[in-house]
């Protein structure tokens, strides 16, 4: 598995972590059957189960780089919730025997923490674990102490291991924001590396030789002055074809635009609400004057809105990207906005040479909205 970014790095270490806390609980379950279920072909049974699960869990979130939806599934039905039953249909009739079995619900429930992306999903699983682990224990006549206590490490277990995950994926994206922005930087030093020595061989060369020839130092019709002449024709051209690739390489993709946009206001104090569905990619020179749109209209969000947020959406499909910026701010009249400023210039006429759109809805006390639009 690739662990290039922090994210990566992230998701590997949860892998881990959780996979480590399930070999504990499985090492303590074949210890228990063998000190004391000998016997029980269903206790066997259930620890073949826990073990084939927890491969196939953790083996296919090693391969994938992280967890997929139906294994974790899987796990959680099997091991999490079915698995004390049968163990205790074997002859584990005990608090003390069917322990093993139930101590597996807490990395079951871990699992479920960070496998399943949506808190519903998590809060259903974990509610699963605690009405079959109660039924469980109360078959065995356990304690209300020992059923309270066994509940509280379920729920413990699913609550460190969702803090984990939220803590370590979001150091992770600081890590590839500030990886990306050292090597942004870099990249620029080295582009003004590069103009400053293309700026001192045009001082050297054309420069040189325009001035000789302005003030009559040189004869423009001489031979050498001539071919000196397309020699540095010739620099030129291959410098301005030089300048447009890297152009080019440096434009932006699509989500990386807006998002270079939206991190930009959010730098001047801005909270925005970004949401992105079927992004496409566009050509570059279109979603580079997209994201300079976005970022123009959340500059005027923060300049003449008088609220502290805004709300970008981004919708995509077939080739056609659409996004709107909206602010529930102080609002305008669009038709008292003089020519030349702001939406109309930095927006419109940004989109409009693109081959885009941009439409301002507005009016005074009901905030502002912007849609763009890339074909037009």
């Amino acid at each position: 598995m690739s662990v290039g970014s922090g994210l990566q790095r992230a998701q590997a270490f949860l892998v881990l972590a959780t996979g480590l806390y399930r070999a504990s609980h499985l090492v303590v379950g074949v210890l228990a059957v063998v000190q004391h279920q000998r016997a029980s072909v269903l206790s066997w049974a259930g620890i073949a189960v826990a073990v084939s699960t927890s491969l196939l869990v953790f083996g296919t979130a090693r391969s994938k780089g992280w967890f997929g939806t139906w294994p974790p599934l899987v796990d959680l039905v099997l091991v999490g919730c079915v698995l004390p039953f049968p163990v205790y249909a074997g002859g584990a009739n005990r608090p003390a025997d069917i322990a093993w079995s139930m101590l597996l619900g807490g990395s079951a429930s871990a699992v479920a923490a960070v496998a399943f992306s949506r808190p519903a999903a998590v809060a259903g699983a974990v509610v699963a674990l605690l009405a079959t682990h109660t039924a469980g224990y109360r078959s065995t006549g356990a304690d209300v102490a020992v059923i309270a206590a066994h509940l509280n490490a379920i729920v413990s277990s699913a609550v460190l291991a969702r803090v984990f995950w939220w803590y370590l994926r979001r150091q992770g994206s600081l890590l590839d924001a500030a990886t990306a922005q050292a090597l942004a930087a870099e990249a620029e030093r080295a582009r003004y590396a590069e103009r400053i020595a293309h700026h001192r061989a045009l001082h050297d060369t054309v420069l040189a030789t325009l001035t000789a020839i302005a003030s009559g130092r040189a004869d423009a019709d001489a031979l050498p002055v001539r071919e000196r002449c397309g020699r540095e024709a010739a620099y030129l051209r291959r410098l301005v074809v030089q300048q447009q690739a890297e152009e080019e390489d440096r434009a932006p993709g699509t989500a990386a635009a807006i998002e270079r946009a939206v991190r930009s206001a959010e730098s001047l104090g801005l909270r925005v609400n970004a949401q992105y569905d079927g992004l496409v990619e566009i050509p570059a020179p279109a979603a580079a004057a997209l994201g300079d749109a976005v970022t123009e209209a959340l500059n005027n969000v923060l300049r003449h809105a008088g609220t502290g947020r805004a709300q970008v959406t981004v919708t995509g499909g077939a080739g056609r990207v659409v996004v709107t910026v909206v602010d529930r701010g102080v609002g305008f009249d669009p038709g008292t906005v003089p020519r030349g400023l702001g939406l109309r210039s930095s927006v419109g006429a940004r989109m409009r040479e693109s081959g885009g759109a941009a439409d301002v809805d507005s009016a005074p006390g009901e905030g502002t909205r912007v849609e763009l639009r890339w074909p037009a």
